[in-house]
């Protein structure tokens, strides 16, 4: 027996899981090994108990069916201190009621975790403190854990989608990637039924509906897919939109203000930049002008709306008010 077979197997286990089904090539070349070692891979795991069903032919694949004897789980140092971090940040309030979960599913983590492996998540634990978004819609894990696998096993996805405007269309995509930007979660999705890629905000779908179709995967729209979902969230028009020229560079206000694109922000010298903003309400306007820290002023090309302007100095007077009532500072 090969010295490298136990810990082969141990890969082997751990890709299982990841997928609903793997092409034998595709997991031969993951695992550094023939087609043939695979299959007798697999074997070995079926004689240990482990439920592996497999499919003949040139699309043949192993999957892994789920019951009382799966495997348990494993992870590289990497892999277990990612989920640590998704966890422990996972309460800066985009995702709903989610928070409490991740405690728990944290501290279930520790305990399974080697010794040198609980010591770097501990140090993770209190080094991070995660600070909720206020303002921001907040998206149901359950609709992003069944995007998720929906994109990763290829399954065509129906559900309902409301614009901007209010408008709710009934949508048949191919699920291509889940992408967290800007304080928003997106669905980057090939549509059939208009043969273009399009671009969905995750709370703003309804009805999510599995098909049970598989589909077969076309060319990304760029090799770049946050790149690409930033350029298109940047070509959206919005409601409301300002120009605001402010008192500080463009990479001040960049690492002052994440959540606005970079797009966005153009230099004009060291000292100075112009920041074009756009949102569906006046008081996300007002949380990113206040997000820059610097001085600014609004141009008059494009011309915030009455409401907006009317908005903001609402938010003005109101910040004024609670410092007076506040009294002296120092």
């Amino acid at each position: 027996m090969s010295n490298d077979l136990p810990a082969r197997l141990l890969r082997l286990l751990s890709l299982l899981p990841s997928r609903r089904e793997w092409p034998g090539p595709e997991l031969a070349e993951r695992l550094g090994v023939s087609d043939r070692t695979v299959r007798r891979d697999v074997g070995r795991l079926r004689e240990l108990g482990y439920q592996v069903e497999g499919t003949t032919g040139t699309a043949g694949g192993y999957r892994l069916v789920s019951g009382r004897d799966l495997p348990p789980l494993l992870l590289d140092d990497d892999e277990a201190v990612a989920i640590a971090v998704g966890l422990l940040t996972a309460a800066d309030g985009t995702v709903s009621g989610i928070a409490e979960s991740s405690v728990r599913a944290l501290a279930k983590l520790r305990q399974v975790l080697p010794v040198r492996l609980g010591g770097r998540v501990a140090a993770l634990a209190e080094a991070i403190s995660p600070v909720a978004r206020a303002g921001l819609p907040r998206v149901d894990p359950m609709v992003l854990a069944a995007i998720a696998s929906a994109c990763r096993d290829r399954e065509l996805l129906a559900f309902e989608h409301r614009s901007r405007e209010g408008a709710v269309s009934r949508r048949r995509v191919e699920p291509y990637s889940v992408v967290s930007g800007h304080g928003l979660w997106y669905l980057l999705a090939y549509d059939p039924d208009r043969e273009d890629w399009r671009t969905f905000r995750v709370d703003r779908i309804a009805d999510l509906r599995s098909t049970g179709w598989r589909f077969t995967p076309r060319e990304p729209p760029a090799p770049d897919v946050r790149a690409y979902l930033s350029r298109a969230v940047a070509r959206t028009p919005y409601r409301y939109r300002a120009r605001a020229t402010v008192r500080a560079s463009a990479e001040e206000v960049r690492a002052r203000a994440p959540s606005i694109l970079p797009r966005r922000i153009e230099a004009v010298d060291e000292h100075t930049c112009v920041v074009h903003l756009g949102a569906d309400s006046p008081e996300r306007i007002a949380l990113d002008l206040v997000a820059l820290g610097a001085d600014f002023t609004l141009g008059e090309t494009p011309e915030p709306p009455s409401e907006l302007r009317r908005h903001l100095r609402e938010v003005g007077e109101r910040l004024l008010r609670a410092g007076e009532e506040s009294g002296p500072v120092g």
